[in-house]
Order: structure tokens, then sequence, then C-alpha cells
């Protein structure tokens, strides 16, 4: 199976200014692509009878070769597979739109999500690794030499930039501790799984989010793109990416605990897109990481030789007695014990939705 690597890079001032060109040129092709593509669906659907045929990326990269590069030099100071990828993701990402599983494409802006992805000869070698036309690049750990990648995908967070790539794993299948397990996401606890352990969430926003709006407060009168303003974005932009960092490092935690210890792992399956809806539930949602949770617990299955079982998410597993399989009609947020009008079970909500969670995984 394939997963992704991914390190920071040690650069020098030179090498810096070369990834910055390469994701400008990659940024400026796909904002060149995406406003060609707009006007052509714009005049197909004010021109009904004389409809121009949607452009294939093939398409786009010859029209970038013939129209932009001779207007605009330093196209040829970078790769070229820079441009020819954006344009590829750029297809890409109309597909989705049109299939309706996702959002059309916008425009990129600079300093926002930089990137670009580069393939042809490139060679790993212990603590650096060779691109085209940038050459050779220091990382800070280590990379796996018996795997040579056939594409790389660089990109900028604040102002680290990281280098990532796919490589080819053989599946772990080890002895588990537990038969199966059933978890219960929450926004009290991050998980509580059913043989008792309590998982607490990282709450990383919350616990960050008075100092980021005093930054951002700060920030307000400064003069766009003066040199103090890029300094405060900056600093904006590593507190951000501390705060995902961590939120991040417990849901790896997490699930690799749960795959690894775990034969069959049942979880709800959440809406998390409609609880996002919520406005007074939102910002909770969102500092716990359900869905950043339930993609690393699925790929981690497949490594560690779990299964993961997901429920249906109108299975009332919070309102179901686990002992007698009572439904209850009615039981709201403020109740944080659950009791059986027809047993007397009593157990905390969130363990018994859990236990309800590995009867439906067993």
């Amino acid at each position: 199976m394939l997963l992704g690597f991914k390190t920071e890079l040690r650069l020098n001032n030179k090498q810096r200014t070369a990834l910055a060109k390469h994701a400008g040129v990659s940024r400026h092709a796909w904002n060149w692509g995406l406003g060609l593509t707009k006007q052509i669906l714009d005049h197909n659907r004010d021109n009904a009878s004389n409809k121009i045929k949607f452009p294939t990326r093939i398409d786009l990269h010859k029209w970038l070769v013939a129209l932009v590069k001779p207007i605009y030099p330093w196209y040829y100071e970078v790769s070229k597979c820079a441009p020819q990828y954006a344009l590829r993701q750029l297809s890409e990402a109309w597909k989705r739109a049109f299939k309706k599983t996702s959002k059309p494409p916008r425009f990129k802006k600079k300093g926002r999500g930089d990137s670009f992805t580069l393939d042809g000869s490139i060679k790993l070698d212990h603590f650096k690794i060779r691109v085209p036309v940038i050459g050779w690049l220091r990382t800070y750990e280590r990379l796996p030499v018996c795997f040579q990648p056939k594409s790389v995908t660089i990109s900028r967070t604040a102002d680290r930039w990281f280098i990532s790539f796919k490589l080819e794993y053989e599946p772990i299948n080890r002895p588990k501790a537990y038969p199966v397990v059933g978890v219960d996401l929450g926004i009290k606890a991050l998980a509580v799984l059913s043989t008792g352990i309590v998982i607490e969430g990282a709450k990383s926003y919350r616990k960050y989010s008075k100092k980021l709006s005093r930054m951002q407060w700060l920030n307000r009168h400064k003069q766009r793109s003066s040199s103090n303003w890029k300094k405060a974005q900056v600093k904006i932009a590593r507190l951000h990416r501390k705060i995902a960092n961590i939120r991040k490092d417990t849901l790896h935690k997490l699930t690799s605990y749960l795959a690894q210890n775990h034969s069959r792992i049942g979880i709800e399956n959440l809406n998390v897109s409609g609880m996002m809806a919520n406005h007074q539930l939102a910002k909770a949602v969102a500092d716990m990481g359900f869905y950043e949770f339930k993609r690393q617990l699925e790929y981690k299955c497949q490594l560690y030789g779990s299964t993961l079982v997901e429920v249906d998410p109108w299975y009332p597993s919070t309102k179901t007695c686990s002992q007698c399989h009572t439904v209850k009609d009615e039981m709201s947020l403020s109740e944080r014990v659950f009791r059986c009008d027809n047993c007397s079970f009593e157990c905390d909500r969130d363990l018994n939705a859990s236990f309800n969670l590995e009867q439906a995984a067993s």
C-alpha cells in the first residue's frame, strides 16, 4: 500500500528563492487556467447554440505554451513540471465540481497554500534529496533511501518548506491485545473506548484562541504588504501551524493505538458537515478534528491489519441500553448519565454508547 511521507527541508536563501519562484509559476498557471475555463463556461451558458468544448489539461498546457510563456519569460527559470501539474490539478478539480463531489475551484493567493509538484530525476540520499532544476535539498531527518519516488510535492506552511512523496509499505500483521472495541467520539472528551479508556482532546484552538485573536487585532492597522505587516502575518501563520500540529499529534497517537491493539474497531459514521452547520458546536467540532480522525484510522487499519466498522449515523447508540437494548424516546445533552427505565442499568452516556458500538462491530 502507498502512504505519504512528509518532512521539513533545511534550506539556504538561494534555495528558498528557487522554491518561491516555482510556487509562484504554479500559482500563476492555476489562476490563468481557472480564469480561462470560467470564461468558457460563461460563454457556453450565454450561447447555448454555439458552445465551446471544455478544454482538457492537455489543451490547457498547449495554450499555456503558445500564449503565456512567450509573454512571461520567467516561466523558463523553473521546471516545466510546476505549471503542468498545476493545470492537471485544475482539471481534476473541475471534474470533481462537475460530479458535484466538491465545490468549484477558486483562485489562489500568494502566501496561502503555496505548493508545486515535480517529477523526473529524483534521488534520495540519507539526509538530502535531489529534485529537477533546483538540485540537492537537505532535510532534518533521514530519508528512506530504499525507495525512489516518481514525483514530489513541495509546500510552504508559514515560513517553513516541506517535501512529501509516496512510499510503498507492506501491511504489518501482528497479534492484537483486544478483539473488538467501540469508540464514541465527543466534544467533552475526544474519544471514550468501550475498554473504559477516556482520551481527552487537545483543544488546541480553544487554548490559543485568545492569543490568536490578540495577534490578529494588533495587525489590523498595519499597512498591507509592509515589512511589519509581513512579519505579523508570519507570526500568525506560525501559531496556526502550532495549533494544527498539536491537534494532528493527538489524533495520530490515538489512531495508532487503536489500529495496533484492536482487531475490529467500531465507530459511528458522523455527519461532520451537518454538525459544522450548527454554529454553537462548529468551533468545538472543528477543534476536535473528527474527519481527520476517520481519515487516519482508515489507512492505519489497512496498515496494521485491523478492520474498521462504520455504524449507521442514525443508529441511536446514546439512547440505547447496552444491557437490555431498550431505546429511550428522548435524551437531552445535559443528561451525562444513562439510566435505563427497563433494567435500571446506569452508566456514563458516552461509555454506554461505546458499548453499543462495540456490539455493532462484533
